[in-house]
């Protein structure tokens, strides 16, 4: 049996801090972006990252939650031994990676999981989501600041069978609930008529378990918004008119979802969990050389892709405030 004492100790423990700038994980490395199959080898097999933003994020999460549940949770009845396998994971890397914030009792398959940092607690029975108050998936997401989609593999292919997404750059869990992968991907413009979507596709197909991959993505918010539901487009879309050249610093982010995948042995579904991260423009000027290859990507970048991403509209504006820092 594991077991970890809750001490005083363990609860005294804080996130370090340290500066955005340092820790932001950059997502270009060339002058030029196009869609690609960037997928590399995940060489810690972690899901986690926690970082100083934790208790923020982690409250916005649940706050998401308790208003628009069903805009941000949703699952199929059959995912539910992939939810239980991804709690039981994440929960051991927790305990394994960061004992002085996460702890375990185990008494057979009475676990006690316990949240130093939020001062919880939970014991439930593994495998009775009656023991539990939300779904497995939906329960162990109130406690990482990372999205959490399973992905369902049967019938020779992939399906979104469940996924708590509060932070979503611009796409719905409801609406993608059950669709299968070139599906849920046919908005992204070229990544289908390309055939880069299928290859993906037949890439994640082969994915085996213990050798997990990792991929950024990257898009730009307007003030720093992470919760970009498709259903209130109009709280948070129409800001894209307001960016002028004097405030493009302050008001644009650049938004990057370090994106990792995981195959589960027991179910064969994948486990996709997305961080976002968030810096301000004017922060990202800080360090010159991240300034000046922003800027080559913008220019270079077609207006098919900056439409997508949503912001075309400033995307002058951006370009010149990057070239007036530096």
């Amino acid at each position: 049996m594991y077991h970890m004492e809750l001490t005083s100790a363990s609860r005294s423990h804080a996130i370090p801090s340290q500066p955005l700038i340092d820790r932001f994980p950059f997502p270009f490395k060339e002058d030029k972006y196009r869609y690609s199959n960037n997928s590399k080898a995940l060489e810690s097999p972690l899901v986690l990252d926690i970082t100083p933003e934790y208790f923020e994020e982690v409250k916005s999460k649940r706050d998401i939650l308790a208003k628009t549940h069903n805009r941000a949770y949703q699952a199929l009845s059959h995912s539910m031994d992939g939810q239980w396998e991804i709690l039981e994971n994440i929960i051991e890397e927790m305990v394994e990676q960061h004992p002085g914030y996460f702890g375990l009792e185990k008494d057979g398959d009475i676990w006690t999981f316990y949240n130093y940092l939020l001062e919880e607690q939970q014991t439930f029975t593994l495998g009775d989501p009656s023991t539990l108050p939300y779904e497995p998936l939906d329960f162990i997401g109130r406690h990482v600041q990372e999205d959490l989609i399973y992905i369902g593999h049967r019938n020779g292919d992939l399906y979104m069978d469940a996924g708590q997404l509060c932070f979503p750059a611009n796409w719905s869990i409801a609406f993608n609930l059950g669709m299968t992968y070139t599906e849920f991907h046919s908005p992204v413009p070229h990544y289908s008529d390309s055939g880069l979507a299928e290859k993906v596709r037949n890439f994640l197909l082969r994915m085996e378990a213990g050798k997990p991959w990792t991929r950024l993505n990257w898009t730009l918010t307007v003030d720093g918004v992470l919760p970009t539901f498709p259903e209130i487009f109009d709280e948070w879309g129409t800001k894209a008119n307001e960016v002028t050249v004097e405030n493009a610093g302050e008001r644009v982010y650049l938004r990057v979802e370090d994106q990792k995948l995981f195959r589960l042995p027991r179910s064969y579904g994948i486990l996709f969990g997305i961080h976002t991260h968030l810096i301000s423009v004017e922060e990202l000027c800080k360090k010159q050389e991240w300034a000046v290859r922003f800027c080559n990507v913008l220019e270079d970048l077609p207006d098919y892709m900056a439409e997508y991403k949503g912001f075309l509209s400033y995307k002058p504006y951006l370009v010149q405030y990057l070239k007036n820092s530096f």
